[in-house]
């Protein structure tokens, strides 16, 4: 089996906050006096597999992002993650910030986002990934809020290094009423910027409907619960709508028991595009890799469906075109290429299973 850690792909479902590793974590705690839940620590997530898992989450989230209180914190989170996407292979990084969270801290909502920005441009340059920025709006909060986020993005539209890319929702699903914030989409498309929505994780295909019907996405975070319904899996495969699929987030918060029971077979087989994200990585233990390695042990994909999911990541990111095309060559080297006689990732194979 070839090594996974070379295969040419996009991440386009990773949270800022999410993917801070956990020596950062303790590094920021510790200057500043803080102490966090050791299970951010301790490299196993203590995020119960049942109904009280998004609550869980959501305190240790909100734990590991009152760390990052200053610019250099900002720019070093950011820095890492590219830096870790590298290494897995990751030629394109889309990745997810709400500056509002960090505004107080850094002198408001436009000096947080453009740190960001100004980051993930030098950060890219530094490692060679392109690095676009995805601004979401959280469920959360009221969707005035939502508004005020979308014109700051689409200040900073743009398809260049460091640029945003499209505008998101995230948090809680059962939370907010959908179709009040179509307007903040629609201030983003004007713009230019996709929406890329979080649904169909914690509710189901109704909820899908609902946000595809009022914010017309081009991606779906998350979009698992779409399986349940072969039409809805037909409408959004004629559509071309992407579903950003992080089978590790969904054990961790109970949607699925099992790694298994992710219907990512379902996605393929019905044409819709899949691109396989990490979401929390500091939440759930599990990067970019080990979610492929998921696909291939505990799914039974073999390379070539395995290079057709990298493909798909690619052709959903917003990248220009004509570094897609370079990419998608890459991968096509990748699987031409004779496959080792022993499995180079066999370590990330294993911890994918859990």
């Amino acid at each position: 089996m070839r090594d996974l850690a070379t295969l040419p792909k996009a991440h386009l479902h990773l949270h800022f906050t999410g993917s801070m590793r956990p020596t950062t974590l303790a590094d920021l705690a510790a200057a500043q006096g803080l102490r966090v839940p050791s299970a951010l620590l301790d490299g196993v997530p203590d995020v119960p597999a049942d109904v009280r898992g998004w609550f869980r989450f959501q305190r240790l989230y909100e734990s590991a992002r009152a760390v990052v209180r200053s610019e250099g914190a900002m720019r070093r989170v950011l820095r890492e993650a590219v830096a870790d996407d590298a290494a897995e292979g990751s030629r394109r990084l889309e990745i997810q910030v709400d500056p509002t969270s960090y505004a107080p801290h850094v002198g408001g909502l436009v000096p947080a986002l453009e740190i960001v920005l100004d980051e993930a441009r030098l950060a890219g340059e530094a490692t060679g990934v392109s690095v676009g920025v995805v601004v979401a709006s959280s469920r959360m909060r009221h969707p005035l809020e939502a508004r005020t986020l979308a014109r700051l993005a689409a200040r900073h539209a743009g398809d260049g290094p460091g640029a945003v890319v499209a505008f998101g929702l995230s948090n809680d699903e059962r939370r907010g009423d959908t179709a009040e914030f179509a307007s903040a989409f629609a201030i983003a498309a004007r713009a230019g910027l996709p929406g890329v929505p979080h649904g169909g994780e914690l509710l189901g295909p109704e909820h899908v409907r609902d946000v595809v019907t009022h914010l017309r996405p081009r991606r779906l975070g998350h979009g698992v619960r779409a399986a349940e319904d072969p039409a809805l899996l037909d409408e959004l495969a004629r559509a071309g709508i992407a579903c950003e699929v992080c089978p590790a987030s969904n054990v961790s918060l109970g949607v699925f028991r099992e790694s298994r029971h992710v219907p990512l077979r379902a996605l393929i087989d019905a044409g819709v595009p899949v691109a396989l994200g990490a979401d929390d990585p500091l939440l759930f233990g599990s990067r970019l890799v080990q979610q492929y390695a998921a696909a291939r042990v505990v799914h039974g994909l073999d390379d070539a469906a395995i290079a057709a999911l990298a493909r798909d990541s690619i052709g959903a990111s917003l990248a220009p075109e004509t570094d897609r095309r370079r990419w998608l060559t890459e991968v096509d080297a990748w699987l031409a290429a004779p496959a080792p006689t022993a499995p180079a990732d066999a370590p990330a194979a294993g911890a994918a299973a859990r």
